[in-house]
């Protein structure tokens, strides 16, 4: 495997369906801004995408890979038995799931946004938009089974592919918002369903090669499949604890008019560059690292943690840096259009700018994260996410009434850098990772190349003070530019100083 190869595939995809899921956000923002209907379908749609992130960004992996991979350097034959287990089993259990949370909805949304009891208007419209939404959580969970058996066969780019459907189904939608006013809602609920349901389609086409589903709703819980569930519990946590925290943060930020579309957007930002720095480095990591794992091999094992690292940190710093610098100008020329005001361009900056500043402990705890599960613990990080969950919730909580929904994106960033320094401890303590005296020069050559480009970037800023503006209608080809030139410059110095050389693309691991 080539680690850099493999994550510039699953990146490409990723990035491919992270720009069209900003211009679905932009016409969201444009025909709903920060309503009280978008509050509605965003609580509606932040539900089973939650459970997407958990699942399908390498959470459902962290259990399925290492136990799967077991079984195929076995025995081919046993691991597609394995499989069928684990898939039946899930599909049951997600059915019944899913059946239940409708049955219960007005409670379900209660609990998650419990500040939409005071407006009968919003809770009822959460209700029925989360009623309609739901159902994508049954089909992208079990669409992140197929990925997970693609990505342990070392095949990437279509389960990196799938989520794209998602963005297209909504924004063929958005596309007639004008005409269909407020009921423009509902029909986006509906496409989050349908969206579902095609993903789950478009990856069996490609995972009939090494899987065929075999239905059969006579379970034989063995130790095998109870092994991967004791697993799959701790793990959706752990691996999933940024996306907890931000639901947490969702929870909070109901009892404030406008925070949980403030939060949203700026959400979405930084998601773009942590759906690379983290979740594809842990998702490309984790089959090769099993594998060695499994074989005992310690050399490549420490040579692919290492580089894991130096690749997370190659690709967070520099965007962590870029948000800091200049939050207000890239929400502003993202979404400051339509209905999409200055307030809410404001607010959603402060959200953005703290959440940058956690960016590369986000991705420091995918990574970190993925070297416990490929030592088949998912125990040791979910412990440790807890407390810092707990932690999170302790700070929103106590400091919310006295600042208001920005303390959610401070207290974010806080527990996960806890986070990420107590899982390094871990990791350490217990001999399953140490740095190679490459790791330390590479990172001092990255955090300087860094800050060199986040001078650059706030110069631009500066020079197209005037065509960044809210006011001015095509900001967001100036913003563009400044990323772009940003960006070729930091890879230039990157590659004048050697903090990233071009021959590592061709590496094995």
């Amino acid at each position: 495997m080539n680690l850099i190869k493999s994550t510039g595939t699953f990146g490409f995809y990723t990035i491919i369906s992270r720009l069209l899921g900003y211009l679905r956000d932009v016409l969201i923002a444009f025909f709903l801004g920060t309503s009280f209907l978008a509050d509605a379908f965003f609580v509606a749609f932040r539900i089973p995408n939650t459970f997407r992130r958990l699942f399908a960004e390498g959470t459902f992996n962290a259990a399925f890979v290492p136990s799967y991979t077991s079984e195929l350097v076995k025995n081919k034959s046993n691991s597609k038995i394995f499989a069928n287990q684990i898939f039946n089993s899930l599909f049951l259990g997600l059915f019944f799931l899913v059946l239940l949370i409708e049955i219960f909805m007005p409670t379900f949304v209660g609990l998650i946004a419990p500040g939409f009891e005071k407006d009968s208007n919003r809770i009822d419209l959460a209700i029925q938009l989360t009623r309609i939404t739901f159902p994508f959580l049954m089909f992208v969970s079990l669409a992140s089974f197929f990925s997970a058996i693609l990505n342990s066969h070392n095949k990437f780019a279509a389960a990196s592919a799938a989520p794209i459907i998602l963005n297209l189904v909504l924004i063929g939608i958005l596309l007639f918002g004008k005409y269909l006013n407020d009921d423009l809602v509902y029909y986006l609920s509906y496409g989050v369903s349908i969206a579902g349901f095609l993903q789950l389609i478009f990856l069996y086409k490609f995972v009939k090669k090494f899987y065929v589903i075999r239905l059969n709703f006579k379970i034989r819980i063995n130790n095998k499949v109870k092994f991967f569930f004791k697993k799959l519990l701790p793990s959706i946590f752990s691996s999933g604890v940024t996306q907890i925290n931000i639901l947490v943060g969702t929870i909070i930020a109901s009892f404030q008019a406008s925070a949980v579309s403030y939060l949203y957007y700026a959400d979405r930002i930084y998601q773009i560059n942590l759906a690379i720095a983290g979740i594809a480095i842990g998702v490309v990591v984790l089959p090769q690292l099993s594998k060695h794992v499994h074989s005992k091999n310690k050399n490549k094992i420490l040579q692919i943690q290492n580089k894991a690292l130096e690749l997370s940190m190659f690709l967070s710093l520099p965007a962590a840096t870029a948000l800091f610098v200049g939050s207000e100008e890239i929400i502003s020329a993202l979404f400051g259009y339509g209905s999409f005001n200055e307030t809410a361009v404001s607010n959603s900056a402060k959200a953005l700018y703290y959440f940058g500043l956690g960016l590369p402990a986000f991705a420091l705890i995918k990574v970190f994260s993925t070297f416990f599960f490929a030592n088949h613990d998912t125990k040791t990080p979910f412990y440790i996410s807890l407390f810092a969950v707990i932690f999170n919730i302790i700070i929103s909580v106590y400091y919310f009434k006295s600042i208001g929904f920005i303390i959610i994106p401070i207290a974010t960033t806080i527990s996960s850098w806890f986070n990420s320094i107590i899982l390094f401890i871990f990791l350490y303590k217990r001999n399953l990772f140490k740095f190679n005296e490459i790791f330390f020069i590479k990172f001092i050559k990255i955090s300087i190349t860094s800050i060199i480009m986040g001078i650059l970037f706030k110069y631009l800023i500066i020079i197209f003070e005037y065509q960044l503006a809210y006011h001015y209608n095509f900001k967001s080809i100036y913003l563009i530019i400044s990323v772009f030139l940003s960006l070729i410059f930091y890879l230039l110095i990157s590659l004048f100083i050697k903090a990233f050389k071009y021959s590592d693309i061709n590496l094995k691991y």
